[in-house]
């Protein structure tokens, strides 16, 4: 045999050998995303961070992700993952309408071998993952920030969010957990922002009527009407706390004077369970935990280290780079995960 003959050979012994390998490397997923509610901007956002995040960076080419809207019903969710689970995807996402009226359909997909992942609004059922913000540490560093704000002294108002909901609990006890430690700060005042402009800037109105001193406002939304209702008064700004929308963003970064920090539940946390499901697919590996809690970054007027939290990474809000004059006033920031780009544009389908 001639050493042509040879190299030959050679080439295409390793070429068969190395090419299953290579092969399943670049396996492309059958990847659905069950979404039970699309009625405001948050969800909107993050359907188009999941297109998008499979079309571009390290999962460009290996998934194929079908979203499936339904009613915003218990029973239309379990309706659509049944017909999902016979589809006999890979995955299957879940931004769930119920923490445990899903868990016999999701054991169901589980048991014919599909990797659940839930995230956003998580599921009980242990067989599913459940990948979320960092509830605890998001009020927490906020909190901190205001005690720092404030030198550890000063009158402030809280907004206690929308009344019965879990979040709006966890997110108030937050802030309170930590401005106990500070026996100066004293809370003179609480309102129901409910989440929106309206009741925020009505609450916090009533409440500057009420007290003539206030340091400082820890909002559970927007921050912005905040601010309105403290430039309507008359009133000099205080620092105030609130949530990473663009247009508390712009709000923040074109106002004399303020000073904010924003909080985020990042739209991208969709994008996230993609990158964790494939992860899972490639490797075989399950994280020990089934409970992932994502850590994203605040964004505040000036630099911010947090001692609670000293992982905690808090983006400069600047015009053009964290916050978006000319794109959608409910578009979620930060918008990109790390590990792939997402414009603003993207985020907002335009």
């Amino acid at each position: 045999m001639t050493a042509i003959a040879l190299v030959a050979m050679a080439a295409a012994l390793a070429a068969s050998a190395a090419g299953p390998a290579a092969a399943e490397a670049k396996k492309t997923y059958k990847i659905y995303l069950s979404n039970n509610f699309v009625g405001n901007d948050w969800r909107q956002q993050m359907e188009r961070v999941a297109a998008v995040s499979v079309k571009k960076g390290p999962l460009a080419g290996r998934v194929d992700l079908k979203i499936e809207n339904v009613e915003n019903t218990v029973q239309a969710q379990i309706n659509s993952l049944n017909n999902i689970i016979r589809a006999k995807p890979d995955a299957i996402l879940v931004d769930a309408g119920s923490d445990t009226a899903l868990n016999p359909t999701i054991k169901k997909a589980c048991a014919a071998g599909i990797v659940v992942i839930s995230f956003d609004q998580v599921v009980a059922e242990p067989c599913a993952y459940a990948l979320e913000s960092d509830w605890k540490r998001i009020p927490a560093v906020m909190a901190e920030w205001m005690a720092r704000q404030l030198n550890g002294k000063g009158k402030v108002f809280v907004d206690r969010g929308l009344a019965g909901a879990p979040i709006s609990a966890a997110l108030e006890k937050g802030y309170l957990d930590v401005l106990k430690k500070y026996p100066d700060i004293e809370v003179v005042g609480n309102y129901n922002g409910e989440y929106a402009l309206g009741p925020e800037q009505a609450g916090v109105a009533s409440l500057l009527a009420a007290h003539p001193e206030v340091d400082g406002i820890l909002t559970q939304g927007y921050g912005s009407g905040a601010i309105k209702a403290l430039q309507d008064a008359g009133r000099p700004l205080v620092p105030v706390v609130g949530f990473s929308y663009n247009a508390t963003a712009v709000t923040c970064a074109k106002t004399p004077g303020a000073k904010c920090i924003l909080g985020s539940n990042p739209a991208y946390l969709s994008s996230e369970a993609i990158k964790l499901a494939v992860e899972i697919l490639d490797t075989g590996k399950k994280p020990e935990d089934r409970h992932i809690l994502v850590k994203g970054d605040f964004l505040a007027t000036a630099p911010f280290k947090s001692e609670l939290y000293p992982d905690a990474v808090t983006q400069t809000i600047e015009v053009g780079k964290t916050a978006f004059p000319d794109s959608p006033p409910g578009l979620t920031l930060p918008i990109s995960p790390g590990w792939v780009e997402i414009t603003a544009a993207d985020a907002a389908g335009s």
